[in-house]
């Protein structure tokens, strides 16, 4: 059996990342989902939060996805996300803002708030804060 599989995110704006990996964890909607080398075909919903990818030797890259779905094949997974960016380079004073407004809007009650995309949003924004949070405690900043 390889000790690898080829990963490909992409979302309606581009594709973030195409390779060889031995790992992919990902924030299926039943909780994470760890994929290596010979996993069973799978097709899952995602939920917005973090992917993690780990290379050959254990390096490891984050990126963040608003949603999507995962298909994993027996040599490839490909993430195709709602939206997509690479962890660094998500803003955590945007997402601590987003997530304040949501919960603000929520409070409010007011008769034109739309609740599920004020759950989206915020549901979005706390998992932008959860990969941001990974990161760094990664990188023992945290």
């Amino acid at each position: 059996m390889a000790n690898s599989f080829t990963c490909n995110i992409v979302s309606a704006e581009a594709s973030i990342f195409s390779g060889t990996v031995e790992q992919v964890v990902a924030s299926g909607m039943m909780g994470d989902l760890g994929i290596l080398p010979g996993h069973a075909p799978l097709l899952t919903e995602l939920q917005p939060g973090p992917i993690r990818v780990i290379h050959d030797g254990g390096k490891e890259e984050n990126f963040f996805v608003s949603g999507g779905f995962m298909e994993v094949q027996p040599d490839v997974v490909t993430i195709l996300a709602d939206a997509a960016s690479r962890a660094s380079d998500l803003n955590e004073a945007a997402a601590e803002e987003a997530r304040q407004q949501a919960l603000q809007a929520f409070n409010e009650k007011s008769a034109e708030l739309d609740y599920t995309r004020a759950a989206a949003e915020l549901a979005e924004a706390v998992a932008q804060l959860r990969t941001i949070q990974q990161l760094r405690k990664k990188a023992g900043k945290g």
